[in-house]
């Protein structure tokens, strides 16, 4: 089931859905038919991933011979305790990008493309309210299912009440229709899916994996433009740090790590 504006990426026959346990195999079909996956025993190996519901936590699985382990999400409750650690907090370079190292002001973010939810989730622990959206509906299963387990974490769950908002969908699509300013968020965040480098060694297994089952962004530049009408304040786009640009219009300024770049262009 991939979106018709990522390319599309696929061996055998891409993805399925399974169970760890019988007792996970009614959940595990009410989400292959949520999906439209088909739905397999475990033991499969027609499928090169399977979404596998295990009585922790929903997993994306890699069944050939590169099977470096499960894909899932995690809020991590250690990453409340760390915040504001030297090198953490507002000094990254995302939060730096943000804005938020020399304003008090925590601005409300539109994260367009979440993924996976870190980025997302690193700025909540700071205090901003992160509307996260992701179009892939099986990466949005994933989020929602790391959503509701952070939710049962006493730690965080306050924090991930407060500050985290989910809507599943397509956010080119909400950005371009506009809307008033009440609504719209001071920050909009981009981070889609760009081809692999060429040290693939490089890119971790979640990106590696998420890519056979969703592709590369084949509308990144329609992303930015549709982000560019809709933020209040700036568009924040991450980028590899030696990638080309994205547009003709260059940011106004660019915080740059060791592998990737924070294009910020203000409004």
């Amino acid at each position: 089931m991939l979106d018709e504006r990522r390319c599309k990426a696929d061996s055998r026959g891409a993805i399925a859905v399974s169970a760890t346990d019988w007792s996970l195999q009614a959940s595990a079909q009410n989400l292959a038919t949520s999906l439209q996956l088909p739905f397999v025993t475990l033991d499969s190996h027609d499928y090169a991933f399977l979404l596998t519901c295990t009585p922790e936590r929903l997993e994306l699985r890699a069944t050939g011979p590169d099977g470096t382990g499960p894909v899932y999400v995690f809020f991590d409750p250690g990453d409340w305790i760390n915040r504001n650690r030297p090198g953490q907090g507002r000094q990254r370079d995302l939060a730096v990008a943000m804005g938020l190292r020399r304003s008090k002001l925590l601005p409300t973010i539109l994260d367009a493309t979440a993924g996976l939810g870190r980025d997302a989730y690193a700025l909540a622990l700071l205090g901003c309210k992160v509307t996260m959206m992701e179009r892939s509906p099986i990466v949005a299963a994933l989020l929602w299912d790391g959503l509701e387990r952070a939710l049962r974490e006493p730690l965080i769950a306050p924090l991930v009440e407060r500050n985290l908002i989910f809507v599943p969908g397509n956010a080119v699509s909400v950005m371009q229709t506009g809307g008033d300013d009440a609504v719209r968020p001071d920050v909009v965040y981009l981070d889609p899916m760009h081809p692999p480098r060429t040290k693939s060694a490089l890119v971790r297994k979640e990106m590696r994996h998420l890519r056979v089952i969703v592709g590369d962004d084949m509308d990144s530049q329609d992303l930015l433009t549709a982000a560019l009408g809709y933020a209040r304040r700036r568009v924040v786009l991450k980028r590899p740090r030696r990638a080309e640009w994205l547009s003709p219009q260059h940011p106004s300024y660019i915080v740059s790590g060791r592998t990737v770049r924070y294009e910020v262009y203000l409004i």
